[in-house]
């Protein structure tokens, strides 16, 4: 495999600089910076897996789902940060008790990210009104501007409200909605190739983001059984479609790195798939057995190196990957071979690790990647190694 300094970082697409939430779960006001490959680590309780579920849900506006999973969490009631709205020095060193304050700003929960061209960042809210669907949180106020920090020159669109309102190449506003219901972002509802383009950019590209929490192994796992076969350069969230995605490597991907990757895991091993009839299933030969075995007859660690194989090596390339906990049901041998499968992947897109393993961390942080260790201070997450980074949200 190649070494990441043997390819030019100008190669990848557009990278996120900054991520930023405020107000979800203990992440009360956290802000980092992001690197072509990082990794997220720290003991349980944290906040590592809050990390994980804001990217995620930063995706899901793009997708219009955003509300529904937020909702699905308990709403915000549920998900907004349950301490105090300012920490005191005092509170934090202990000489004074943590005590609730009648709160000055509106509940909201705020999410964003700055690339090397774009930001965006969103806030959600409680609804105005009580109806039925009190659980489902309010887009409050959405924006995007141009380049790492929002100031009020450089915003491209903005919307307060049912109100969005896109700044033309003249330099004048246009109005592109006025009625926009509160449940629909601006991403998914007011992009326009003609009037909001920069939008429509955005939208897709956040759409092509991608995240494995859920590959499954377990005996009843999808991918251990027969499947239809069809052209698959993306693997399925759950892992279900994987032979096909392993076939679609091998005939329009990259087949040798496909083969040295299992190889550098497992020693004279390989990996091929049968197909019969239009159904698809993955077989492994290992060196000293007199036949391949099948998907269902492996182990749920090497299922998993599998699936993280046919994920990271994809023909299509997605410009930004979050993995969860990659190195769940791994032995620790298979550690170092996923570091190396993670850095070759990290060459073609922008990878986000949050583990619990400190090898895997290590193997990564020592070939360059950042790595950010998440601490609990007074119940909130915090990152105390981590560059500061100037951060603006929007206003309501």
């Amino acid at each position: 495999m190649q070494c990441c300094s043997c390819v030019a970082w100008e190669e990848r697409p557009e990278m996120i600089l900054t991520v930023a939430v405020s107000g979800y779960r203990s992440l009360r006001n956290l802000v980092l910076p992001l690197a072509p490959l990082t990794v997220i680590t720290g003991g349980n309780g944290v906040g590592k897996s809050s990390l994980y579920r804001t990217l995620r849900m930063l995706g899901e506006v793009s997708q219009g789902r955003a509300i529904s999973t937020l909702a699905s969490e308990g709403g915000m009631s549920s998900t907004i940060w349950a301490g105090p709205e300012v920490l005191s020095r005092g509170m934090k060193s202990g000489e004074v008790p943590i005590t609730g304050t009648r709160r000055s700003k509106p509940i909201g929960l705020k999410l964003g990210f700055a690339s090397e061209d774009y930001g965006y960042a969103v806030e959600l809210g409680l609804p105005a009104e009580v109806s039925a669907f009190s659980n489902d949180p309010e887009i409050k106020t959405e924006a995007i501007w141009i380049g790492e920090f929002l100031s009020r020159r450089n915003v491209l669109a903005e919307r307060h409200g049912p109100s969005v309102r896109m700044k033309s190449k003249t330099g004048s506003w246009i109005q592109v909605a006025t009625s926009l219901p509160p449940f629909d972002s601006m991403m998914t509802h007011a992009a326009d190739p003609k009037d909001a383009w920069e939008l429509l950019h955005l939208r897709d590209r956040m759409r092509n983001w991608r995240f494995y929490d859920q590959l499954r192994t377990d005996r009843d796992a999808p991918a251990r059984k027969q499947q239809i076969g069809t052209r698959t350069p993306i693997l399925a969230s759950d892992g279900s479609d994987l032979a096909a995605a392993i076939q679609t490597i091998r005939e329009i991907g990259d087949p040798a790195t496909l083969d040295e990757t299992v190889r550098d895991a497992f020693p004279d091993s390989s990996v091929e798939v049968q197909a019969k009839d239009g159904l698809f299933i993955l077989n492994m030969r290992q060196h000293g057995l007199l036949r391949p075995l099948s998907t269902a007859e492996l182990s749920d660690g090497t299922l998993r190196y599998l699936l993280l194989v046919a994920a990271l090596l994809t023909p299509r390339p997605p410009s930004l990957m979050v993995l969860n906990e990659p190195e769940t049901s791994l032995h620790p041998d298979l550690i170092p071979p996923l570091a190396r499968l993670i850095k070759e992947a990290s060459l073609r897109s922008q990878i986000v690790v949050v583990s619990h393993n400190q090898v895997l961390a290590d193997a990564l942080s020592e070939d360059g990647a950042l790595a950010h260790r998440l601490e609990k201070d007074i119940g909130e997450t915090v990152a105390p190694e981590a560059e500061l980074v100037s951060w603006s949200w929007p206003k309501r």
